[in-house]
């Protein structure tokens, strides 16, 4: 993880610290990883990691999107998941990295040496409790993932991926890291169409299905604005009570 080195910020104003794997912490806890911390930062564009390299470091987004991929034998390249602000990269107690990480806007990540963040796991058992609870998280979103591309329609997969992005916008308490109703999509609809197994000119035209029916309405590509969050809702074809992707 090359990346530019800059200044880092105290964990209590950190965007991020109410899902981030330090949400558990107490402020004992933080001073500890306070201590080991710095923060690197990706260009768009930029290899953050590959596979098969040292996995040195382990890391919080604070800021940006990157993508997990995976090259296959014939050389084609799929995309298997979406890494937002609070996801955690890297697996404690694991030596190499299985995915290929790359900025798709300008990334800022939190980042720990992996050897004293494990020693911590020991030490600290809130951010051990956290990290499992992300990963229980993680499984679940991987079993979701299996529903989305074996039986959600095109509609639906576009309805999920947006109300994602909407959930991770705002605090469980309600305070709201962005505009709601305002979203600026962190990927381009060709990544969307290779992460949600689609044609280009499916997604296209799904946002386009959405945008005439009022679910939603566009601003160029990348602006979307959502009149009612449970009316999106309603077009994952998730439960209401059950949560959405992811």
């Amino acid at each position: 993880m090359a990346g530019e080195l800059v200044a880092t910020q105290d964990c209590s104003s950190c965007p991020i610290r109410h899902r981030a794997v330090c949400a558990r912490c107490d402020e004992d806890e933080l001073s500890k990883l306070n201590a080991i911390k710095f923060y690197k930062t990706y260009p768009a564009g930029q290899t953050i990691a590959m596979r098969g390299d040292a996995l040195n470091i382990v890391a919080s987004v604070v800021a940006g999107t990157a993508t997990l991929e995976r090259v296959i034998e014939d050389g084609r390249t799929q995309m298997v998941g979406l890494l937002l602000p609070s996801d955690f990269i890297g697996r404690p107690g694991r030596a190499t990295l299985q995915y290929d990480v790359t900025a798709v806007s300008d990334v800022t990540l939190c980042c720990f040496q992996r050897k004293p963040f494990e020693a911590l796991l020991v030490d600290v058992p809130h951010l051990q409790q956290r990290l499992l609870e992300m990963a229980l998280d993680e499984l679940d979103a991987a079993r979701d993932w299996m529903l989305l591309l074996g039986r959600k329609t095109a509609r639906e997969k576009i309805a999920s991926l947006l109300m994602l992005i909407a959930k991770r916008t705002v605090h469980p308490d309600g305070k709201v890291m962005g505009d709601t109703t305002r979203l600026e999509l962190p990927i381009s609809r060709e990544t969307m169409a290779n992460f949600l197994g689609l044609t280009i000119e499916t997604v296209s035209r799904q946002f386009t299905g959405l945008r005439k029916d009022g679910v939603i309405e566009l601003d160029g590509n990348r602006i979307v604005r959502i009149p009612d969050l449970e009316g999106l809702l309603v077009e994952t074809g998730d439960d209401s009570d059950g949560g959405t992707l992811f």
